[in-house]
């Protein structure tokens, strides 16, 4: 039988949704009358197979967009993370001389984690509203905005003088900050179909691990610059790696794309299968404006909040090892110099099985199976590290990498699978946005679980309440799999007028 036209589907597509039984598509009908006149009639032009199916066409189209996109993606990400994160690495820096950043501004522990705490209060406040202004103002212009801002921030902190001044700029970091990874996820949505974005989300993703990597080498070279024209090392920190977001935004203004059907890259024919690709499953430009009854329906649909809540567990191990593995590293009896170098190879192990475990779940389509299975290796890295005794070095430095590679691994899929199982696309902004603001409390949580006094007994409490979470995580993910197993069977049986449930 040969694959109905688009304009086929657009008539049988009145209804919710139009389920295709071997493919599992789903299109979104008012998507296609809204679209543009002149890209839904390129758009009748494409069977639904050579959009749908792994074409040639496909696949030289998806390269074209990884070429353009993902590389300043992941290099941005991978600049805010090093912005955000570099406070941990302050926080030990040139210790032995009195030149860290508590010792400089005489501030507690305890003001310390206040700090950090403000700018993830500020991150969860600003991050919803800011895919508001992402769709608003263009992609590459609410980006490049944000990263200018959180670029100027971070040279500030190195001139800050007391505690109130570390503690505004953190929130002010935490503002521009805050927009921009759901802001990312989002403005895949305009160019990538679900089954696409996860992979794409891991590459973004995985820069925060190699910004970790990154940053680890980094402080240790700026160890060395300790009272260079009469700065604190931790001064020429925030200076030097907030200089390359500020220049870097420059050239996000100008070349990262909006949307597909602006992109004066792309051929004609190009656009045509960028708008076939998009009618079925995807965001666009076009698209209308998310309203009240869209978010009504976002915020009412029960099911999300189990991911959210997942999500939260998550980002307790996520949050709590991105601003204590130095000091994690520093507790196993290195100096602050050694421990800046030390906290490099759990970040590297961390990227790798993160792009690893991405392109495998995308491989065999089991996204929450993956995301389960490293979240369990998560768990046992800080089951182990807890259990070990405290001069155990080397062997708790080994469990610190297998904690770091599933905490981090088990990320990328699971935002794939929430993204995957989002079948309307006007609020799936709010959805993404949501999801990750879910996570911002959580990592409040991982401000305050590894305590300064427990660095001679290895941070237990650190390491329990992460393996706790992340065992829950994994219980609430194998529940959500029963649910939408169950959910798929009774469609499959004609009882329930549902899309599939993606896995």
């Amino acid at each position: 039988m040969p694959s109905p036209s688009l304009s086929e589907l657009k008539t049988g597509a009145e209804g919710d949704h139009l389920e295709q039984s071997t493919t599992d598509i789903v299109a979104e009908p008012n998507l296609v009358k809204e679209r543009d006149p002149d890209q839904l009639e390129a758009g009748r032009a494409y069977e639904v197979d050579e959009f749908h199916e792994d074409t040639e066409a496909n696949k030289k189209l998806r390269l074209r967009y990884d070429v353009r996109i993902l590389p300043i993606g992941a290099f941005t990400y991978l600049l805010c993370y090093l912005d955000r994160s570099n406070i941990g690495n302050a926080k030990i820096m040139n210790t032995e001389d009195k030149n860290n950043l508590l010792q400089t501004l005489k501030m507690t522990e305890t003001e310390y984690s206040v700090a950090l705490m403000i700018f993830l209060v500020a991150y969860t406040i600003f991050e919803i509203p800011s895919n508001y202004f992402l769709k608003k103002m263009s992609p590459s212009r609410w980006i490049a905005f944000l990263m200018f801002c959180w670029g100027s921030v971070t040279m500030g902190m190195g001139g800050v003088q007391n505690y109130a001044g570390i503690t505004v700029t953190r929130l002010l970091l935490g503002i521009f900050e805050a927009g921009l990874f759901p802001g990312l996820v989002y403005y895949l949505t305009f160019w990538y179909r679900a089954n696409e974005r996860s992979l794409r989300v891991a590459v973004i993703l995985a820069s925060a691990t190699l910004a970790g990597a990154f940053g680890g080498a980094i402080a240790y070279a700026v160890s060395h610059m300790n009272k260079t024209a009469g700065l604190e090392a931790w001064r020429w920190l925030f200076i030097l790696e907030g200089v390359p977001s500020v220049l870097s935004s420059v050239l996000v203004w100008f070349f990262l794309p909006d949307y597909p059907e602006t992109a004066k890259w792309l051929s004609v024919e190009e656009k045509e299968l960028a708008a076939a690709r998009l009618l079925l499953n995807g965001s666009h430009g076009g698209t209308k404006n998310m309203t009240w009854a869209d978010a009504k329906a976002t915020l009412t649909d029960w099911r999300l909040y189990a991911h959210y809540i997942i999500y939260f567990c998550k980002a307790v191990p996520f949050s709590s090892l991105s601003l204590f593995t130095p000091s994690i590293t520093s507790g196993l009896g290195y100096t602050s110099v050694q421990a800046q170098l030390m906290s490099v190879p759990p970040y590297a192990a961390a990227y790798i099985a993160t792009i690893i475990v991405a392109l495998s779940s995308d491989r065999y389509g089991t996204r929450a199976l993956h995301s389960v299975v490293f979240m369990i290796v998560g768990a046992i890295g800080f089951i182990a590290s807890a259990l070990l005794p405290a001069t155990a070095y080397t062997a708790r430095y080994g469990c610190l990498i297998i904690a770091c590679t599933g905490s981090f691994a088990c990320i990328p899929p699971l935002l794939g699978w929430l993204s995957a199982n989002l079948h309307t696309t006007a609020a799936a902004g709010l959805a993404i946005a949501l999801n990750v603001s879910f996570g911002a409390p959580g990592q409040i949580v991982g401000v305050w679980i590894y305590k300064a006094n427990e660095k001679k007994k290895g941070y237990p409490t650190g390491h329990w309440t992460n393996a706790a979470l992340l065992i829950v995580a994994s219980l609430g993910v194998f529940g959500l799999m029963a649910f939408y197993s169950r959910q798929n069977v009774l469609i499959r049986q004609g009882k329930m007028n549902k899309p599939i449930w993606r896995m």
